[in-house]
């Protein structure tokens, strides 16, 4: 038996129709087929996770009082703190770290609602980057997964987790998802605790799950949320609020419908058209700030990254990959008045975009998650049709910072392949605080279309 929804784990070992160690050494065995190509985990925790599927197996026979993500295995980025294993953010610079004292709130939260935690899987150094080296891309190895949570993303499409943690300070959860036909699900910021999270950028930091549905994401999210008695209630919750008839979903004429390739323009097409044949109505509308948000996010993200960072740039540089250097670097030489305006201008755009949002009645807006399909791991740019090329990492991020700065919900979901039969992504950007009305919005697309089953042949 193939499960590899989070969903469909919980409701196959709750029927008893598979055990608890069945699921985790299926993917044990998948991991082994597929990691020598895609290199989506730093480590795996065979034999705790074996342990620990024996004892749910003993705790569901028992059946008192079972926790509700009992038995699902879930991979970690590797920059959230798990007790007993060392941190190492993909760097060398915590090549020798001791292992970590506690959980981060994070992986507290899954733990105590009785997740397994199979692995820690690849970010890119300090989770500051689109690459995620030395993981691959899950539907053609020779393309980057994404990132900074490429690891996470890469697992989810590749079967070999059931739900992982990410994290998303310029696009790191949808880009990824994005990329591998993933849901990537940034919530707003603040909902979530980022403690026991190594930071790049605290101010626009955010937690977020990703899964292969949007109720896998929703039911990962109400568990990060300290809410474990709301798991039980999300599919009802989200069917209950999820047709898409009546919603005024807002489609932006400017700067998000600017050079994409064909594949990512011809498949946003098509789930425009979907959204408005289920019974959406499509509001075209404008928001003007979207460029100085996307530059707001990324001043504040590079200046307090080289602050955090600061002390080692100057003692150790060499010990940093050369991405991870030239960020710190242009961040350090910045200064301080440019942090105090690009702080006045991320108020500006959540203004600004909240009325956008009031002004057109939104209930949603849709855009591309990405303007291009995964570039290959040798390219250092993505090209248009009129022949512009555009540095991989700025194109990854081109439509997905502007959301980091306002703080806005952002669901990731599939919405079809491109030519070369790559994943692409939609993005849904809600409401701030409106997370579950939006979920509701991406699931209801999401269950009219069929993307989200699609597979890749790994």
């Amino acid at each position: 038996m193939t499960i590899d929804t989070l969903t469909g784990a919980l409701d196959a070992l709750n029927a008893r129709t598979i055990s608890t160690l069945e699921l985790v050494d299926s993917l044990l065995e998948r991991l082994e087929r597929t990691e020598p190509t895609l290199h989506t985990y730093v480590s795996i925790f065979t034999e705790s996770a074996r342990a620990q599927a024996s004892a749910a197996d003993r705790w569901r026979r028992i059946g008192t009082d079972v926790p509700p993500l009992l038995g699902i295995p879930i991979g970690v980025k590797d920059i959230f703190d798990i007790a007993g294993d060392p941190t190492r953010c993909n760097s060398r610079l915590r090549e020798h770290v001791a292992p970590a004292t506690t959980d981060s709130d994070a992986v507290a939260a899954l733990k105590r609602d009785g997740a397994i935690i199979l692995g820690k899987t690849v970010t890119q150094e300090f989770a500051a980057g689109v690459v995620s080296a030395p993981a691959r891309n899950a539907w053609d190895p020779d393309r980057i997964p994404g990132g900074s949570s490429g690891g996470s993303a890469a697992s989810i499409a590749a079967g070999t987790c059931l739900g992982a943690l990410g994290s998303d300070t310029g696009g790191s959860i949808r880009i990824p998802a994005s990329l591998n036909d993933v849901v990537g699900f940034k919530p707003t910021f603040g909902q979530l605790s980022t403690a026991g999270v190594y930071p790049l950028s605290t101010s626009l930091d955010t937690v977020g799950p990703i899964a292969r549905t949007v109720l896998d994401a929703v039911i990962l999210y109400q568990s990060l949320r300290n809410e474990p008695d709301a798991i039980a209630s999300s599919k009802d919750t989200l069917d209950r609020q999820g047709s898409l008839r009546g919603k005024r979903i807002g489609v932006f004429s400017t700067y998000f419908d600017h050079q994409l390739q064909p594949g990512v323009a011809s498949a946003f097409a098509t789930a425009v058209a979907h959204l408005q044949a289920e019974g959406a109505e499509i509001v075209s509308c404008d928001w003007s700030d979207a460029p100085a948000a996307r530059a707001a996010g990324l001043l504040i993200s590079r200046i307090e990254s080289a602050a955090l960072h600061e002390k080692t740039l100057l003692t150790q540089p060499e010990l940093m990959g050369e991405d991870l250097r030239s960020r710190l670097e242009v961040g350090a030489l910045l200064p301080a008045s440019t942090y105090i305006e690009a702080l006045r201008v991320r108020d500006s755009v959540t203004r600004s975009i909240a009325d956008v949002f009031i002004g057109n009645r939104l209930d949603a807006v849709v855009a591309p998650s990405t303007p291009a399909s995964a570039p290959r791991v040798d390219a250092s740019v993505v090209t248009f049709p009129d022949g512009a090329e555009e540095a991989f990492a700025t194109a990854m991020t081109r439509f997905t910072t502007p959301w980091n700065s306002t703080g806005q919900p952002v669901f990731s979901v599939p919405c079809g392949f491109d030519e070369l039969g790559l994943p692409v992504g939609l993005s849904f950007i809600g409401r701030p605080h409106a997370d579950l009305a939006l979920a509701s919005i991406a699931h209801a697309y999401e269950q009219s279309t069929d993307w989200h089953t699609k597979r890749p042949a790994n």
